[in-house]
């Protein structure tokens, strides 16, 4: 049955307070069972844990607990054969799980919304769900590290050029640029375990906004429901959703790492720069080109940034001016968080697995690494090791790379006496110059330099990915 189509009864869900039906036009408006019914196990988990507490402190009769744990596991039954009748008038997962309740068990299934509200109640629901949702992208986001530690530990000698402003920079190797969105990734764990705590904080006993006059027990629900804690004030326990607005900030971060990286794997493929090729079935063709292959998928996925960052503004939006407590605007809160939950999930999940299959093509990076001068810095670095001021040193390389522009050659090609002619105008540098100046224009020779935590050299390349290995359990 497609959303849409889910019936409307004539039963009214509310009591006698009303001199007239809701029009269905009303109710499609404010209805959320479209979408909120994605949490209907977290609000079975979330009243059997509720119940269990009324009986516990003799709120309701032992017998109508008994009741409603077994009506409860017909109806999660019923909904995981896809035999749960959604119905429009009872107008969110909750009231449609508890007049189904209500059915099969009679009185006993009224008395599970003692002391609690719908307003605790779906703070609870989502907060479930959400810390489900955490775990489960936080393993996606190991996985996409996973893949990238072991290209990076592939690629720990094959060296490239790093860039600033996108012109050629200095040498790197291919392994060290993956590492960095491993480290961006890790960032993203920390963010979300981070974040977790303060979902993992139980709302359920604030009722609708007061708490309850029943002598409840907060602290039991928490720990059967496996909360750390309880929302320490009734109100703002109902109407918070900075946890919501905290998670969808955090998964716009990884949206944006994700799409930095798209963005470098469209230019890497891009023939102009050739330094990678994509598994077939991450790309698409073109319906008049029979040449091309399109990166598709880095594509959307940096598209679909723009998406998460949007339900971020829209979330936060959406809190700005609310009064305490509740109030229905929050329905609103649940479409944007579940979009982001299954964009992020869903393209961490293709990430991992293109990654493994991205092809490298280390000749094209090396032919890349002859434009642009990208051991420069390691000449004027020479020249200050051997005393001059770095100052110096600078102008000085900057006057050789003049020179090799103007013949059209790189700074390696250039003798010991032609480098000199180069600087002469930095005359203090001439002395400093000999033959051991070529082992420093080389690429490999500069990667090897760079032998410290955090550098390039192939040596730190391992390193890191093997600390990687560990964080991640392998």
């Amino acid at each position: 049955m497609s959303d849409q189509n889910i019936p409307a009864t004539p039963a009214k869900a509310w009591s006698g307070r009303f001199d007239e039906p809701v029009s269905d036009l009303v109710k499609r408006y404010t209805a959320s069972v479209f979408f909120d019914r994605r949490m209907a196990f977290q609000d079975i988990c979330g009243s059997l844990a509720h119940a269990k507490m009324l009986a516990r402190q003799g709120i309701i009769a032992g017998d109508d607990y008994a009741a409603i744990e077994a009506g409860m596991a017909q109806i999660r039954g019923e909904i995981e054969r896809g035999e749960f009748a959604w119905n429009l008038d009872d107008e969110d997962v909750h009231l449609n799980i508890e007049k189904r309740l209500t059915a099969l068990v009679g009185d006993a299934g009224k008395r599970l919304h003692t002391g609690r509200s719908r307003n605790d109640q779906v703070a609870t629901d989502i907060r479930l769900w959400l810390r489900d949702e955490i775990d489960a992208i936080i393993a996606l986001l190991k996985a996409y590290q996973n893949a990238l530690v072991n290209l990076a530990e592939q690629h720990a000698d094959t060296a490239m050029p790093g860039f600033t402003h996108l012109q050629v920079a200095q040498p790197v190797t291919f392994g060290h640029h993956l590492m960095a969105y491993c480290e961006m990734a890790q960032r993203d764990v920390e963010r979300l375990t981070d974040c977790r705590k303060r979902v993992n904080r139980l709302p359920l006993g604030a009722a609708a906004l007061a708490g309850t006059s029943y002598p409840i027990d907060r602290e039991f629900v928490a720990a059967e429901l496996g909360f750390s804690g309880v929302c320490g004030n009734s109100l703002d326990a109902v109407s918070d959703r900075d946890f919501a607005i905290e998670f969808t900030a955090a998964a716009s971060l990884i949206m944006t790492h994700i799409s930095r990286f798209s963005e470098e794997l469209i230019l890497w493929m891009s023939p102009r720069v050739g330094f990678i090729d994509l598994a077939d079935r991450f790309c698409t063709g073109s319906s008049i080109m029979p040449q091309k292959k399109n990166p598709d998928v880095p594509e959307l996925a940096r598209g679909k940034t723009g998406r998460v960052n949007g339900h971020l503004i829209g979330l936060l939006t959406l809190m700005k001016g609310q009064p305490l407590a509740y109030n229905k605007d929050n329905q609103e809160d649940k479409e944007p968080l579940f979009d982001t939950v299954d964009t992020v999930s869903d393209t961490l999940r293709i990430f991992a697995d293109m990654v493994t299959g991205i092809r490298v093509k280390p000749d094209a990076m090396a032919a890349a690494l002859k434009q642009g001068f990208a051991t420069a810095t390691d000449l004027a670095d020479y020249l200050v090791k051997k005393g001059l001021p770095f100052r110096d040193a600078h102008e000085a390389v900057a006057l050789a790379v003049k020179a090799a522009v103007g013949r059209g050659c790189d700074l390696p090609e250039f003798t010991l006496d032609e480098l000199k002619v180069a600087m002469v105008e930095v005359p203090r540098a001439l002395p400093l110059l000999d033959t051991d100046v070529a082992g420093v224009l080389t690429v490999a020779g500069s990667l090897a330099s760079r032998n410290h935590v955090g550098g390039t050299a192939p040596e730190q390349v391992r390193a890191a990915a093997a600390r990687f290995r560990a964080i991640l359990g392998n």
